[in-house]
């Protein structure tokens, strides 16, 4: 498991009694720590985000390769319930907890009707956007976050990963 993920299973998932089963990390996307595993019974998508130089924000990918190696991008037919992104900078640790259907809503996964997107940034609370875009997007992505720290807010994060969030 890969270091971030283990800090946070310690500070938060295991208070939460959120326990991580069927981990499986994914070769392609080992720049971001990419894994997936089942989390109490829900199907979780994880990935590091990256810094990037000249953007404010992280980057994190959303793609796979498929059995012909070809990279292809997660469908709402996948068996995903939440995309997790963890994010860090310096010494702020945070997580953004995104149900599989918040992407759909935004673009990101695809349907039927529309093609989603094979990377996206992210803006943890600690970021300061630089554009209107960048604010729109941030203002909508913290409704799924939580910093990590001695206050972190075990029942928001519990109840970012129910059912019920949806």
């Amino acid at each position: 498991m890969n270091p971030i993920l283990q800090q946070i299973k310690t500070a938060i998932y295991d208070q939460c009694a959120l326990v991580i089963s069927n981990y499986k990390t994914e070769a392609e996307g080992q720049e971001y720590h990419a894994c997936q595993f089942t989390l109490n019974k829900q199907h979780i998508l994880c990935r590091n985000a990256k810094i990037t130089p000249k953007k404010v924000g992280q980057f994190v990918t959303c793609w796979r390769r498929n059995e012909k190696g070809v990279t292809e991008l997660f469908h709402e037919k996948d068996v995903i319930d939440f995309y997790v992104i963890n994010v860090k900078y310096e010494e702020k640790l945070g997580q953004f907890v995104f149900p599989k259907s918040i992407l759909i809503a935004k673009g990101i996964i695809s349907t039927e009707q529309k093609e989603g997107k094979r990377g996206f940034r992210v803006y943890p609370k600690w970021d300061v956007t630089n554009n209107k875009q960048a604010e729109r997007t941030q203002q909508w992505q913290l409704n799924y976050f939580f910093e990590i720290n001695d206050s972190t807010d075990l029942i928001q994060v519990k109840g970012l990963y129910s059912k019920n969030h949806f």
